[in-house]
Parts: structure tokens; C-alpha cells; sequence
């Protein structure tokens, strides 16, 4: 960790005090992509594994990449943790590992400390031992996907006090009207948030903002109500592949013309 380390403190173009600065403490899949887009966000970052390997690996790709075990309070002193504005211990496979690391950063006093855990268990543990945020990156996208793959919803976000945004498609019901007309919040509790129209920009949902057929709608409410409104947009579907295998048939009954026509 020494040369490292020194390394690290002599590089003047960081500073751990800068607005939004960040450290993130281990290096696996989730740790080194939220490492790099947070690079590429412009900010601050100072990457942390206890493995020398994983460390050397990244450092062409990281700016700034340091070998510690961050399980010691006294190396996170000596690695200013808390100067940073954020910590993000995303250890995940290694429960002691994590832990240790949270409690570690928690009695040192780092102002924001965020885990990242496998299971409930390991987040209630790593709340009571000083996290402020807990997050569950598998199950939040296996959520996520699960909303999208029935192709009611274009994306989906739930929040953990049972809130949700979601991108979905414009029921029937609501098209060529103003959202005014609509009795929208008394029919599904839900709040149209804005609008978002093939080939122009986004458009914040007002009064007077009329709904087209190809529109996708921001939908924010409880996470029931969003679930609600969106498996209303299911009849357009079905219209649509009533229609399409109509067509389908239409064609089908042309060709079989055709072939009786055809010579022997």
C-alpha cells in the first residue's frame, strides 16, 4: 500500500474536499462501473480494493486507484475518508469484509456512507452499524426488468417508501385529450409528470397538455397505482394484435387465391 498511497497524496490534481468527491471501497463489477461513470460525470473519485492485482488492473483506466484494506480505521485516516463527500462500500461478496468497513468509516465520522449488500439481512446489518444508504443493485434491476418484460412499461424506478415513476404508453382513453379533461388522478391516483413525444423534446405535463397517440407519459404515484395504470395500456396492445393478425389472415386468404389460380 506505501508507494501507493504515496502515489495518491502527491497527486495535486485531487482533492478529496472538492464538491461531491467521492471514495469507493471495492472493486468488483458494480464498485469499478460506479467508479468509472462516476469519472465520467466529472467528479472526484478515489477507487480503493484490498487486492493488488484488481488495483494494478485498473490503474491505465482509473486516475485515481489505491491497494488498502479499508477494514482498518487507521487507513481510512491515513486515506482522509472523511474528507470525501461520499463513501460507497460496494464489498458485496464479502460480508465480515463489509461490515467491517461500514463500522469502520462510521466511527471515524465519513458523512455519507453507502453499501451495497446481497441480501436483507447483510442491509439491516450494515444499517445498524452506521450505513445511511443500503443499496440492492440485483434485485432493484431484477424488479425493474420484471415490470419491463410484460411490455407495459418502457422503464420503471421504485422508490424505498413505495413510490414509482415509470415510462409507459398512453391508454386510448387519454388520447387527443387535454389532461384536464381526464379525471386522471380520481380514476388511478397517479400524476402524469411529463411527456415525452418522438422527435422533440420533453415536455412537462401542464393543464392544457394534450395527449397523442404515440406518446409515452411519465407516471409518478404509488407503486400499486403506477402498476394500475400502466396494465391499462394492455388494450392497445391487444387492439394491435387483433389487428395485425387480421392482416395476417387477410394475407393469407390472398395467397391461398393466388395458388388456386396458379397452372398445374
Amino acid at each position: 500500500m506505501g508507494k501507493l498511497l504515496q502515489a495518491f497524496r502527491g497527486n495535486k490534481r485531487f482533492s478529496a474536499a472538492s464538491h461531491d468527491s467521492v471514495m469507493v471501497i471495492g472493486l468488483g463489477r458494480f464498485g469499478t462501473a460506479v467508479s468509472r461513470s462516476l469519472v465520467e460525470l466529472g467528479h472526484q473519485v478515489l477507487a480503493v480494493d484490498i487486492d493488488a492485482k484488481i488495483v494494478q488492473s485498473l490503474a491505465d483506466d482509473l486516475p485515481n486507484v489505491v491497494q488498502a484494506d479499508c477494514s482498518d480505521p487507521e487507513v481510512l485516516r491515513q486515506l482522509a475518508a472523511t474528507d470525501f463527500s461520499h463513501v460507497v462500500v460496494s464489498i458485496g461478496q464479502h460480508l465480515e469484509a463489509s461490515v467491517l468497513t461500514t463500522l469502520s468509516l462510521h466511527q471515524i465520522g465519513a458523512k455519507d456512507i453507502w453499501v451495497k449488500a446481497n441480501s436483507l439481512p447483510h442491509g439491516r446489518i450494515a444499517k445498524r452499524v452506521g450505513a445511511h444508504h443500503v443499496i440492492f443493485p440485483e434485485r432493484d434491476m431484477a424488479e425493474r426488468v420484471a415490470h419491463l418484460v410484460t411490455g407495459k412499461m418502457v422503464d420503471f424506478i421504485e422508490f424505498d417508501d413505495g413510490f414509482a415513476i415509470a415510462k409507459t404508453k398512453a391508454p386510448v382513453e387519454l388520447h387527443h385529450t387535454s389532461l384536464t379533461e381526464h379525471t386522471l388522478r380520481t380514476l388511478y391516483k397517479v400524476t402524469i409528470v411529463g411527456i415525452k413525444r418522438e422527435n422533440a423534446n420533453f415536455i412537462y405535463a401542464q393543464a392544457n397538455t394534450e395527449v397523442k397517440p404515440d406518446d409515452l407519459l411519465i407516471v409518478a404515484g404509488n407503486t400499486s397505482d403506477v402498476e394500475h395504470f400502466a396494465a391499462h395500456t394492455a388494450p392497445e396492445s391487444n387492439e394491435e394484435d387483433k389487428s395485425d393478425k387480421t392482416t395476417n389472415e387477410k394475407n393469407e386468404d390472398d395467397n391461398s387465391d393466388i395458388e388456386d389460380n396458379l397452372p398445374n
